[in-house]
């Protein structure tokens, strides 16, 4: 018997019928001889429903409500799905976040899982009941009912699995697996059969939208067994073809074939550059920068400081388009005229186009070809960030299709085989 956990995203159960769906899927697999818990996001749209509704009311909302709120989406599908188990003859039960124990920090829409209380979990399925959990959401050591963060729903079923010692986390979503690329973008791009933690985690940061980033950590830090599904698919394909269908996310040390030097091409559009103009060259200064920026719980990605000219150097870093104007007004009311900077400047249309691939790592001139690349098409390189495994490049955001597309060639990407 194995232990399943089975993550459905707000497509998979946007309308009663694909309710009934999932109901049916599980039920096959409960049917093989598996138990099985099914963490849930709330039904396609409705987090955006209810976050507007909230706007209505506060126009920056206060966060500790905005979560009381927010997290009821998924209360409804919990229960709707546990009905469509009990009505197929299946005993079921569901639980909120805060019924299973899914204890979190206070950051209110962002918060963190620090411990899962398994017990009733356990309890459940030993009694023959498949689980169903509310997904995004928890609660903090004083009680307040707490969300993880858009996507977070991924988080709570790989960290589910995690405390259960899953044999296996499925995520089903409306994708059939990851992709060499965006499909929208690059119609040649082809499903890879698998790709390593490291590989995931890097598309993930870097603006993948198959699997939230901290549902990669989680899986990698417990080595969770991962796998992405379509929940599209007909729920009545035989287990067999299922499990062989979609990604399996695993450890590069369980690889023994040679790796294509890239696996993917990733992209973020929400990206915005920040430049602080004149900074006095001296220790300490990008901590001062920085600093007031971090306490505002703005999270940074690429930062470049140029060469010191006559004591004083320009300072640039890129944070998401929706901390744009809230990390201007930070450094322009804040830090600007603290450290003696001559102004803060920025754009908010830029995005960053990533290579990803564990091959990098015994392979030279892969950057070389990235930039090589990128300039024959006439594309300029504003940031560069590198590590073993991946090279960012920040660009104006009217290239980034062109900059996708050439690159995916260029790395030959569009020749992989489908699987």
């Amino acid at each position: 018997m194995a232990l399943i956990v089975q993550k459905y995203g707000g497509t998979s159960v946007g309308s009663v019928e694909r309710i009934k769906n999932v109901a049916r899927r599980a039920i096959k697999w409960a049917e093989a001889g598996n138990q099985v818990v099914v963490v849930v996001s709330a039904m396609s749209g409705e987090t955006n429903r209810l976050i507007a509704l909230a706007r209505e009311i506060q126009p920056e909302p206060d966060p500790r409500e905005l979560d009381v709120v927010a997290s009821t989406g998924e209360q409804v599908t919990i229960g709707l799905l546990a009905m469509a188990l009990k009505s197929l003859g299946q005993p079921a039960r569901s639980y909120t976040g805060f019924q299973v124990g899914v204890h979190t920090d206070s950051a209110y829409t962002k918060a963190r899982i620090e411990s899962i209380d398994e017990q009733r979990i356990r309890a459940d399925l030993d009694q023959g009941m498949i689980v169903v959990v509310a997904g995004f959401q928890g609660m903090d050591a004083q009680g307040n009912i707490t969300t993880l963060g858009r996507g977070g729903s991924d988080t709570s079923g790989v960290a589910l699995a995690a405390a259960l010692g899953a044999d296996e986390c499925q995520i089903y979503t409306d994708v059939d697996g990851v992709y060499t690329t965006d499909p929208r973008v690059v119609p040649e791009a082809s499903k890879l059969p698998s790709i390593t933690f490291e590989e995931m985690l890097e598309m993930a940061s870097l603006g993948s939208k198959v699997l939230q980033i901290r549902s990669v950590e989680f899986a990698g830090k417990y080595r969770v067994r991962l796998r992405v599904l379509s929940s599209l698919t007909p729920w009545d394909i035989p287990l067999e073809q299922e499990m062989r269908s979609g990604t399996l996310i695993t450890f590069e040390e369980d690889q023994n074939m040679e790796r294509a030097v890239v696996s993917g091409i990733a992209f973020a559009r929400d990206e915005a550059k920040i430049t602080v103009v004149g900074v006095p060259d001296r220790p300490g200064i990008a901590y001062q920068i920085l600093s007031a920026v971090g306490q505002a719980n703005i999270e940074v990605d690429m930062i470049v400081q140029n060469q010191s000219v006559a004591g004083f150097t320009d300072f640039s870093f890129t944070v998401g388009r929706n901390d744009y104007a809230r990390t201007l007004s930070i450094l322009k009311n804040e830090v600007q005229a603290h450290i003696g900077a001559k102004d803060v400047l920025g754009d908010p249309k830029s995005c960053k186009v990533s290579i990803v691939g564990v091959g990098m790592r015994s392979h030279a001139g892969v950057a070389s070809t990235m930039f090589r690349t990128l300039s024959e098409e006439g594309i300029n390189i504003q940031m560069i960030s590198t590590s073993e495994i991946k090279v960012s490049v920040l660009i104006d955001e009217k290239y980034l299709e062109l900059a996708v597309r050439a690159l995916h060639r260029a790395f030959d990407l569009d020749a992989q085989p489908n699987s």
